[in-house]
């Protein structure tokens, strides 16, 4: 992938792009109770997504206190600590050191499970893996990276880059599905994204193609000029060709 991701607007951008890839198939995948796929992950435990998915307490097990208390002792708090960690997980991922990200973020999950970074950095980069040919296995992973981010949203729901990942996910599903709760799912996600940071150009983008796919194209050609106005470079020009193919932009500015 050759789309940088060295700000908030481009780090979103790549997730939306790599997830359309895993969303390319409709087909179910397992769940568990919080509707959000049990992935199955194999090789070298801290080089899995949450340490296998693990929950706090047995992740930080399998950290080793030890080194915890050893990592912590260099910063102010462990929250500060994973602050640097998820950080420094995002530039290994910007390098294209995914293995490194992997550890970068998990520690900085372990060390503070509150930070809703370690999930969206892991939810992009899972988003970035290749998406498998099987229908099924694409689907568990699309949903594997779906519960990254809402894990990442159950500790910081106002999380305004979150919010419009999972905008992303859930039109990705509406897109494979065409079922009318993923659409009013991802217009929900958007206008909470909005509410909190209206300056994602992302997230209006999402909402443009979401009022598109309600048929409401004027409020689609308003959410287009937002982005705009934000960053040219979200724009996609082959929505905008179906968009000018449904209705004139009202501002004359795409012909």
């Amino acid at each position: 992938m050759l789309i940088s991701i060295s700000s908030p607007t481009r780090l979103t951008a790549l997730f939306l792009l790599s997830l359309s890839a895993l969303l390319a198939h409709p087909a179910s995948a397992q769940k568990n109770k919080g509707n959000a796929t049990v992935p199955t992950f194999t090789g070298p435990r801290r080089l899995q997504p949450l340490y296998g998915n693990l929950a706090p307490a047995p992740a930080q097990q399998a950290a080793g206190a030890a080194m915890l208390t050893n990592v912590a002792s260099s910063f102010a708090s462990r929250a500060e600590a994973s602050k640097f960690f998820s950080q420094k997980g995002f530039e290994y991922l910007r390098e294209g050191q995914p293995d490194t990200a992997v550890v970068r973020f998990n520690l900085a999950y372990v060390l503070d499970p509150l930070n809703p970074d370690p999930y969206r950095g892991l939810a992009v980069l899972l988003s970035q893996r290749p998406a498998p040919t099987d229908p099924a296995a694409a689907a568990t992973a699309a949903e594997t990276v779906r519960g990254l981010v809402l894990q990442g949203l159950a500790v910081a729901p106002t999380n305004a880059p979150l919010l419009t990942d999972a905008a992303t996910t859930a039109f990705g599903r509406y897109e494979a599905t065409k079922k009318k709760k993923d659409l009013l799912e991802a217009d929900s996600y958007a206008q909470r994204a909005l509410l909190a940071d209206p300056a994602i150009a992302t997230a209006w983008q999402t909402q443009a193609r979401v009022r598109f796919a309600q048929q409401d194209y004027a409020g689609a050609w308003q959410a287009v000029h937002k982005a705009q106005a934000l960053n040219l470079s979200s724009l996609d020009f082959q929505f905008l060709t179906e968009l000018l193919a449904k209705a004139p932009d009202p501002d004359g500015k795409f012909k």
